[in-house]
Protein backbone atom coordinates (compact mmCIF):
# COMPACT_ATOMS: atom_id res chain seq x y z
CA UNK A 1 0.00 0.00 0.00
CA UNK A 2 1.61 3.31 -0.87
CA UNK A 3 1.75 6.24 1.40
CA UNK A 4 0.85 9.95 1.26
CA UNK A 5 3.61 11.77 1.42
CA UNK A 6 1.64 14.99 1.04
CA UNK A 7 3.01 18.09 3.02
CA UNK A 8 0.38 19.13 5.79
CA UNK A 9 -0.18 22.09 8.60
CA UNK A 10 -0.55 21.95 12.52
CA UNK A 11 -4.18 21.52 13.58
CA UNK A 12 -4.92 23.38 17.28
CA UNK A 13 -5.18 20.93 19.80
CA UNK A 14 -6.45 23.08 22.89
CA UNK A 15 -5.65 26.72 23.94
CA UNK A 16 -6.52 29.47 25.69
CA UNK A 17 -6.10 33.38 26.26
CA UNK A 18 -2.43 32.29 27.16
CA UNK A 19 -2.14 30.66 24.14
CA UNK A 20 -2.39 27.45 21.85
CA UNK A 21 -0.89 24.08 21.10
CA UNK A 22 -0.67 22.36 17.98
CA UNK A 23 -0.06 18.67 16.56
CA UNK A 24 0.24 17.13 13.20
CA UNK A 25 -2.32 13.95 13.23
CA UNK A 26 -0.76 10.77 11.60
CA UNK A 27 -4.26 10.36 10.74
CA UNK A 28 -3.51 12.95 8.00
CA UNK A 29 0.04 12.22 7.77
CA UNK A 30 0.72 8.54 7.67
CA UNK A 31 4.67 9.16 7.64
CA UNK A 32 4.57 10.02 11.26
CA UNK A 33 3.01 6.94 12.57
CA UNK A 34 5.21 4.65 9.85
CA UNK A 35 8.12 6.55 11.18
CA UNK A 36 7.17 6.85 14.93
CA UNK A 37 7.41 10.35 14.41
CA UNK A 38 5.86 13.44 17.07
CA UNK A 39 5.58 16.63 15.34
CA UNK A 40 3.69 19.30 17.27
CA UNK A 41 3.95 23.64 18.01
CA UNK A 42 3.43 25.62 20.84
CA UNK A 43 2.61 29.29 20.66
CA UNK A 44 2.36 31.71 23.60
CA UNK A 45 0.51 35.16 24.14
CA UNK A 46 2.26 37.62 26.43
CA UNK A 47 2.27 36.51 29.95
CA UNK A 48 1.83 32.94 28.48
CA UNK A 49 2.67 29.83 30.34
CA UNK A 50 2.85 26.69 28.94
CA UNK A 51 2.40 24.34 32.69
CA UNK A 52 4.96 21.81 33.60
CA UNK A 53 5.05 18.84 31.67
CA UNK A 54 6.97 15.55 30.83
CA UNK A 55 6.57 13.56 27.46
CA UNK A 56 6.44 9.92 26.32
CA UNK A 57 9.16 10.85 23.63
CA UNK A 58 12.45 12.33 23.07
CA UNK A 59 11.99 15.49 21.24
CA UNK A 60 14.38 18.64 19.54
CA UNK A 61 12.77 22.15 20.29
CA UNK A 62 13.43 24.80 17.51
CA UNK A 63 11.80 28.30 18.07
CA UNK A 64 10.24 29.95 15.25
CA UNK A 65 9.83 33.40 16.43
CA UNK A 66 10.02 35.59 19.24
CA UNK A 67 12.02 35.09 22.66
CA UNK A 68 10.90 33.81 26.46
CA UNK A 69 12.06 31.46 28.81
CA UNK A 70 12.23 27.90 29.32
CA UNK A 71 12.51 26.09 32.51
CA UNK A 72 14.22 22.60 32.09
CA UNK A 73 14.52 19.85 34.66
CA UNK A 74 16.39 16.85 33.82
CA UNK A 75 16.04 13.65 35.53
CA UNK A 76 17.68 13.89 39.14
CA UNK A 77 19.28 17.39 38.05
CA UNK A 78 18.57 21.30 38.88
CA UNK A 79 16.26 23.06 37.43
CA UNK A 80 17.86 25.10 34.46
CA UNK A 81 15.93 28.77 33.47
CA UNK A 82 17.44 29.98 29.99
CA UNK A 83 16.64 32.39 28.00
CA UNK A 84 15.65 31.39 24.15
CA UNK A 85 14.73 33.30 20.92
CA UNK A 86 14.59 32.63 17.70
CA UNK A 87 16.74 30.16 16.00
CA UNK A 88 17.74 27.92 19.51
CA UNK A 89 17.46 24.81 19.36
CA UNK A 90 16.52 22.47 22.46
CA UNK A 91 17.54 18.76 22.52
CA UNK A 92 14.61 17.33 25.48
CA UNK A 93 15.57 13.47 26.27
CA UNK A 94 13.20 11.15 28.27
CA UNK A 95 12.16 12.24 31.34
CA UNK A 96 12.66 15.55 31.34
CA UNK A 97 9.83 17.90 32.66
CA UNK A 98 9.91 21.60 31.26
CA UNK A 99 7.62 24.96 31.23
CA UNK A 100 8.01 27.38 28.92
CA UNK A 101 6.67 31.24 29.30
CA UNK A 102 6.53 34.18 26.96
CA UNK A 103 6.64 37.86 29.05
CA UNK A 104 7.07 39.78 25.75
CA UNK A 105 4.27 41.33 22.88
CA UNK A 106 5.53 39.07 20.26
CA UNK A 107 4.17 35.16 19.92
CA UNK A 108 6.29 32.86 21.03
CA UNK A 109 6.62 29.65 18.81
CA UNK A 110 8.25 26.60 19.29
CA UNK A 111 8.35 23.62 17.45
CA UNK A 112 8.17 19.75 18.60
CA UNK A 113 9.73 17.43 16.92
CA UNK A 114 10.92 14.08 18.22
CA UNK A 115 10.60 10.32 18.15
CA UNK A 116 7.51 8.34 19.46
CA UNK A 117 9.46 4.65 18.65
CA UNK A 118 8.28 3.94 23.00
CA UNK A 119 5.60 6.55 23.46
CA UNK A 120 1.71 5.63 24.08
CA UNK A 121 0.44 6.34 20.30
CA UNK A 122 2.46 5.88 17.34
CA UNK A 123 3.02 9.33 16.00
CA UNK A 124 1.81 11.48 18.79
CA UNK A 125 3.59 13.35 21.48
CA UNK A 126 1.69 12.11 25.22
CA UNK A 127 2.20 15.42 27.48
CA UNK A 128 1.80 14.52 31.06
CA UNK A 129 0.90 17.54 33.07
CA UNK A 130 2.16 18.18 36.87
CA UNK A 131 -0.22 20.68 37.38
CA UNK A 132 -3.50 21.85 36.03
CA UNK A 133 -7.34 20.27 35.53
CA UNK A 134 -5.26 17.20 34.05
CA UNK A 135 -2.21 17.07 35.85
CA UNK A 136 -1.64 14.87 38.35
CA UNK A 137 -2.84 16.28 41.38
CA UNK A 138 -6.09 15.75 39.84
CA UNK A 139 -5.79 12.48 39.78
CA UNK A 140 -4.39 10.88 42.74
CA UNK A 141 -6.77 10.84 46.00
CA UNK A 142 -6.70 14.14 48.67
CA UNK A 143 -5.33 11.30 51.17
CA UNK A 144 -2.75 10.23 48.90
CA UNK A 145 -1.15 13.69 47.95
CA UNK A 146 -1.44 14.75 51.67
CA UNK A 147 0.31 11.52 52.65
CA UNK A 148 3.08 11.87 49.38
CA UNK A 149 3.85 15.56 49.87
CA UNK A 150 3.12 15.55 54.03
CA UNK A 151 0.45 18.37 53.83
CA UNK A 152 -2.89 18.94 55.76
CA UNK A 153 -5.30 17.90 53.39
CA UNK A 154 -7.37 21.60 53.45
CA UNK A 155 -4.16 22.49 51.76
CA UNK A 156 -4.09 19.71 49.30
CA UNK A 157 -7.90 21.03 48.70
CA UNK A 158 -6.72 23.95 48.19
CA UNK A 159 -4.36 23.34 45.78
CA UNK A 160 -6.17 21.17 43.61
CA UNK A 161 -9.26 23.77 43.46
CA UNK A 162 -7.21 26.76 42.59
CA UNK A 163 -6.05 24.42 39.49
CA UNK A 164 -8.47 25.39 36.78
CA UNK A 165 -6.38 25.50 33.69
CA UNK A 166 -5.75 23.20 31.49
CA UNK A 167 -1.72 23.21 29.23
CA UNK A 168 -1.66 27.00 29.10
CA UNK A 169 -2.60 29.62 30.97
CA UNK A 170 -2.50 33.20 31.12
CA UNK A 171 -0.60 34.98 34.06
CA UNK A 172 -1.26 38.42 35.26
CA UNK A 173 1.17 41.35 34.22
CA UNK A 174 2.84 41.49 37.75
CA UNK A 175 3.56 37.74 38.44
CA UNK A 176 7.15 37.27 38.63
CA UNK A 177 8.98 34.19 37.14
CA UNK A 178 12.32 33.20 37.37
CA UNK A 179 14.83 35.04 35.67
CA UNK A 180 17.11 33.63 33.20
CA UNK A 181 20.44 32.47 33.78
CA UNK A 182 23.83 33.05 30.95
CA UNK A 183 25.55 29.80 32.58
CA UNK A 184 22.32 27.67 32.32
CA UNK A 185 22.38 27.90 28.52
CA UNK A 186 25.80 25.84 28.06
CA UNK A 187 25.23 22.71 26.57
CA UNK A 188 21.16 23.17 26.88
CA UNK A 189 20.53 25.35 23.70
CA UNK A 190 22.26 26.46 20.62
CA UNK A 191 21.18 29.14 18.18
CA UNK A 192 20.99 27.65 14.61
CA UNK A 193 21.22 31.28 13.40
CA UNK A 194 24.09 32.62 15.15
CA UNK A 195 25.98 28.84 15.10
CA UNK A 196 29.00 28.62 12.62
CA UNK A 197 28.17 27.54 9.33
CA UNK A 198 29.21 23.89 7.82
CA UNK A 199 28.22 24.80 4.32
CA UNK A 200 28.19 28.67 3.05
CA UNK A 201 27.74 28.46 -1.02
CA UNK A 202 27.76 31.73 -2.62
CA UNK A 203 23.87 32.18 -4.20
CA UNK A 204 23.18 28.53 -3.11
CA UNK A 205 22.34 28.33 0.47
CA UNK A 206 24.06 27.84 3.93
CA UNK A 207 23.63 25.05 6.35
CA UNK A 208 24.02 24.64 10.19
CA UNK A 209 23.87 20.82 11.33
CA UNK A 210 22.95 20.00 15.01
CA UNK A 211 24.65 16.57 16.31
CA UNK A 212 26.72 15.27 19.43
CA UNK A 213 29.57 17.91 18.67
CA UNK A 214 27.97 21.31 18.95
CA UNK A 215 24.72 19.95 21.10
CA UNK A 216 25.65 16.61 23.33
CA UNK A 217 22.57 16.04 24.29
CA UNK A 218 21.23 15.18 21.26
CA UNK A 219 23.13 12.01 22.10
CA UNK A 220 21.17 11.31 24.31
CA UNK A 221 17.66 11.83 22.33
CA UNK A 222 19.18 10.17 19.57
CA UNK A 223 18.37 12.55 16.61
CA UNK A 224 20.37 14.76 14.71
CA UNK A 225 18.84 18.04 12.98
CA UNK A 226 19.79 20.80 10.63
CA UNK A 227 18.63 24.10 9.57
CA UNK A 228 19.40 24.88 5.68
CA UNK A 229 18.43 28.60 4.20
CA UNK A 230 18.65 28.13 -0.10
CA UNK A 231 18.90 31.33 -2.27
CA UNK A 232 16.05 32.45 -4.34
CA UNK A 233 15.73 29.82 -7.51
CA UNK A 234 18.65 28.17 -5.63
CA UNK A 235 18.46 24.18 -6.22
CA UNK A 236 19.58 21.29 -3.34
CA UNK A 237 21.11 18.67 -4.61
CA UNK A 238 19.16 15.22 -4.84
CA UNK A 239 20.52 13.16 -2.12
CA UNK A 240 19.44 10.31 0.81
CA UNK A 241 20.32 9.35 3.99
CA UNK A 242 22.50 6.33 3.63
CA UNK A 243 22.41 5.51 7.33
CA UNK A 244 18.54 4.47 7.17
CA UNK A 245 17.66 7.68 8.68
CA UNK A 246 14.28 9.89 8.15
CA UNK A 247 14.18 13.04 7.17
CA UNK A 248 11.40 15.46 8.65
CA UNK A 249 11.40 18.74 7.71
CA UNK A 250 9.25 22.04 8.36
CA UNK A 251 9.28 24.74 6.32
CA UNK A 252 9.93 27.95 7.99
CA UNK A 253 9.34 30.43 5.56
CA UNK A 254 9.47 31.21 1.59
CA UNK A 255 8.61 28.58 -1.14
CA UNK A 256 9.67 25.75 -3.16
CA UNK A 257 9.25 23.24 -5.11
CA UNK A 258 9.82 19.38 -4.17
CA UNK A 259 10.11 15.72 -5.70
CA UNK A 260 10.61 12.78 -3.63
CA UNK A 261 11.80 9.31 -5.75
CA UNK A 262 11.23 5.92 -4.26
CA UNK A 263 11.56 2.51 -5.02
CA UNK A 264 11.65 1.27 -8.75
CA UNK A 265 12.77 5.11 -9.76
CA UNK A 266 8.67 6.15 -9.16
CA UNK A 267 8.29 9.68 -8.20
CA UNK A 268 6.38 9.47 -5.13
CA UNK A 269 5.99 13.22 -4.52
CA UNK A 270 6.06 16.62 -6.39
CA UNK A 271 3.98 19.61 -5.42
CA UNK A 272 4.93 23.13 -3.75
CA UNK A 273 6.23 23.29 -0.48
CA UNK A 274 5.19 26.69 2.13
CA UNK A 275 6.24 27.73 5.54
CA UNK A 276 4.25 26.23 7.96
CA UNK A 277 4.07 22.44 5.96
CA UNK A 278 5.39 19.72 7.21
CA UNK A 279 6.65 16.67 5.03
CA UNK A 280 8.87 13.33 5.67
CA UNK A 281 10.84 11.76 3.02
CA UNK A 282 11.48 7.75 3.69
CA UNK A 283 14.39 6.12 4.39
CA UNK A 284 16.82 5.75 1.14
CA UNK A 285 13.93 7.71 -0.40
CA UNK A 286 16.14 10.44 -3.19
CA UNK A 287 15.04 14.52 -2.11
CA UNK A 288 15.72 17.60 -3.78
CA UNK A 289 14.35 20.93 -3.74
CA UNK A 290 14.00 24.52 -5.93
CA UNK A 291 13.52 27.53 -4.36
CA UNK A 292 10.99 29.89 -5.68
CA UNK A 293 11.91 33.76 -5.39
CA UNK A 294 11.90 34.07 -2.31
CA UNK A 295 14.19 31.45 -1.51
CA UNK A 296 12.91 28.65 1.38
CA UNK A 297 14.14 28.03 4.75
CA UNK A 298 13.88 24.69 6.42
CA UNK A 299 14.24 23.05 9.94
CA UNK A 300 14.89 19.16 9.94
CA UNK A 301 15.24 16.52 12.24
CA UNK A 302 16.77 13.11 10.83
CA UNK A 303 16.45 9.67 12.69
CA UNK A 304 19.92 9.74 13.78
CA UNK A 305 21.95 12.14 16.28
CA UNK A 306 25.20 11.75 13.44
CA UNK A 307 23.63 11.61 10.17
CA UNK A 308 25.25 10.63 7.12
CA UNK A 309 23.93 11.90 3.35
CA UNK A 310 24.62 10.88 -0.48
CA UNK A 311 24.27 13.35 -2.87
CA UNK A 312 23.65 12.17 -6.73
CA UNK A 313 24.75 15.44 -8.04
CA UNK A 314 27.49 18.19 -7.80
CA UNK A 315 31.10 17.52 -7.01
CA UNK A 316 30.48 15.25 -3.84
CA UNK A 317 28.30 13.13 -6.07
CA UNK A 318 28.57 9.49 -6.06
CA UNK A 319 28.67 9.67 -10.29
CA UNK A 320 32.30 11.34 -9.73
CA UNK A 321 33.28 8.48 -7.49
CA UNK A 322 32.34 5.64 -9.97
CA UNK A 323 34.82 5.07 -13.15
CA UNK A 324 33.99 5.77 -16.44
CA UNK A 325 33.69 2.35 -17.89
CA UNK A 326 31.08 1.81 -15.23
CA UNK A 327 29.00 4.90 -16.08
CA UNK A 328 29.34 4.10 -19.73
CA UNK A 329 27.70 0.49 -19.04
CA UNK A 330 25.37 1.61 -16.66
CA UNK A 331 23.92 4.22 -19.09
CA UNK A 332 24.43 2.60 -21.97
CA UNK A 333 25.88 5.77 -23.89
CA UNK A 334 29.34 6.30 -25.63
CA UNK A 335 32.47 7.91 -24.05
CA UNK A 336 31.56 11.55 -25.48
CA UNK A 337 28.30 11.49 -23.34
CA UNK A 338 29.72 10.10 -19.99
CA UNK A 339 32.77 12.82 -20.42
CA UNK A 340 29.96 15.18 -20.78
CA UNK A 341 28.16 14.10 -17.81
CA UNK A 342 31.23 13.75 -15.54
CA UNK A 343 32.57 17.02 -16.83
CA UNK A 344 29.54 19.08 -15.50
CA UNK A 345 28.94 20.06 -11.78
CA UNK A 346 32.61 19.77 -10.80
CA UNK A 347 32.90 22.73 -8.47
CA UNK A 348 29.23 23.02 -6.93
CA UNK A 349 28.31 20.67 -3.96
CA UNK A 350 24.82 20.20 -1.88
CA UNK A 351 23.13 23.64 -3.40
CA UNK A 352 23.25 24.80 -7.38
CA UNK A 353 22.79 28.57 -7.58
CA UNK A 354 20.29 29.57 -10.46
CA UNK A 355 22.64 29.76 -14.23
Amino acid sequence: MEIDLTPKVAKKVYGSEGGSYYSWCPNELPMLKNGNIGAAKLSLNKNGFALPRYSDSSKVAYVLQGQGVAGIVLPEKEEKVIEIKEGDTIALPFGVVTWWYNKEDTELTVLFLGDTSKGHKAGQFTDFFLTGTNGIFNGFSTEFVSRAWDLPEDVVQNLVSKQSGNGIVQLSASHKMPEPKKEHREGMALNCLEAPLDVDIKDGGRVVVLNTKNLPLVGEVGLGADLVRIDGKSMCSPGFSCDSALQVTYILRGSGRVQVVGVDGKRVLETTLRAGDLFIVPRFFVVSKIADNDGMHWFSIISTPDPVFTHLAGRTSVWKALSSEVLEAAFNVPTEAEKQFRSKRTSDAIFFPPN
